[in-house]
């Protein structure tokens, strides 16, 4: 379950995060209006943020992040956010708050290790900024520390918070308070079962304080028994889920969202758990993943692969299948049904076949000579496809 920046930001507050001081949710122009008011003409503050609350990356360049100087600022700013619609999401809230005095931005967030059993801890100077992109023009600035749980017995020591700081060559002055932050977000993080607590940017105000300027935050749904289901970050107006997640739920088919560009689709949890690390080790990231299951039809091969497709973010398909239940065939002829149903669509689709009846499918995909169709032998030869043509 994903948070929207003002949910995620009241969450670091209770978990003592420092965050900025609290603003205000409005879905109205009018109670903008009335925000910025307040903030400017009876706070004091010299502008205020006037920010999209939607559950997807790249607000700001897509107009939904404005800085207002002025409360007229303010006000055009909510006429021209609300209702906009980023990436299939449509802005029916807007936070409010002070524009901070910042000196410094920095990255910080920690995220589940699947491989490694653990929690991943990532840290950059360079924030404000895609980590992914920093991470591939310049690796030397980004630090990762895997946590294992013999490490944290009673949450992250300071030792390993420090560890982190200093390998990241963050200022001196503010090294010491960073691992603090660190050591609040890491107990933030299992305290409300997250599976990602992400900062970005992280920064020294004016005053040289350490504060969380954003706040991305990831709550494990299989741990909502433990949280009154969570219900508490559910309100009217805010999605709660992605829309192609809502979608396939409605379907009875397992599709998670998540933040790279290439879509995987496989059979089995966890031959599509081995897709996703295949993808990393080609340094690529999966836009998302949809388990279509043992026993797939050639219809619900078309069903899924629609939903894959469907989302903006994926630039090539990596469908890896191995025929037990399945069988390569039926897999075959359910990906010539889906491309005869979408028509025309600019991914590449990259196929891995095996098992039962793979090289029946092979053949009969060879045969529909489809153009949007590659076929590769082996995992990592189509995970390495998948991710250049992701690229390309």
């Amino acid at each position: 379950m994903d948070l929207v920046e003002f949910q995620g930001k009241q969450l670091f507050r209770r978990n003592g995060v420092p965050v900025p001081a609290e603003g205000t949710a409005c879905r109205t122009v009018e109670e903008v209006e009335a925000a910025a008011r307040g903030y400017i003409e009876t706070d004091g503050a010299s502008a205020v943020m006037v920010k999209a609350q939607v559950k997807t990356g790249g607000r700001g360049k897509a107009g939904g992040v404005k800085y207002a100087p002025s409360v007229d600022d303010a006000r055009e700013h909510a006429s021209n956010i609300l209702g906009l619609d980023i990436k299939g999401h449509t802005v029916n809230v807007v936070y409010v708050e002070p524009a901070s005095d910042i000196d410094e931005e920095y990255y910080l967030s920690v995220m589940h290790d699947r491989v490694n059993k653990g929690e991943l801890i990532i840290c950059s100077r360079e924030g404000g900024v895609d980590i992914e992109e920093v991470n591939r023009t310049n690796p030397d600035a980004v630090v990762k520390r895997t946590v294992l749980p013999s490490e944290r017995e009673n949450g992250l020591p300071k030792e390993i918070a420090l560890e982190v700081m200093t390998q990241a060559n963050m200022p001196e002055d503010v090294r010491d308070e960073a691992a603090d932050l660190l050591v609040q977000l890491f107990a933030a993080y299992l305290a409300e079962d997250a599976t990602l607590a992400e900062i970005n940017p992280l920064i020294k105000n004016g005053e040289g304080r350490i504060i969380a300027l954003d706040a991305k935050v990831t709550l494990d749904g299989n741990a909502a028994f433990r949280h009154d289901g969570y219900g508490e970050w559910q309100i009217e107006g805010i999605d709660n889920d992605d829309p192609l997640e809502a979608e396939a739920k409605s379907k009875g088919i397992q599709y998670v969202k998540l933040d790279g560009s290439v879509g995987v689709l496989g059979n089995g949890a966890g031959l599509v758990m081995a897709t996703l690390d295949v993808v990393a080790q080609n340094g690529g990231r999966a836009a998302n993943f949809l388990d279509v299951g043992g026993g797939a039809s050639a219809d619900a091969m078309a069903q899924s692969l629609g939903l894959v497709l469907s989302d903006p973010d994926v630039k090539s398909v990596f469908v890896n299948i191995f025929g037990g239940i399945t069988r390569g065939e039926e897999v075959a002829n359910g990906i010539i049904e889906a491309t005869r149903r979408l028509g025309d669509f600019p991914q590449k689709l990259v196929i891995r076949l095996d098992g039962t009846n793979a090289e029946e499918g092979r053949r009969i995909l060879e045969e529909a000579n489809l153009p949007s169709v590659v076929s590769k032998p082996t995992m990592q030869e189509a995970a390495a496809e998948a991710v250049r043509l992701a690229s390309a």
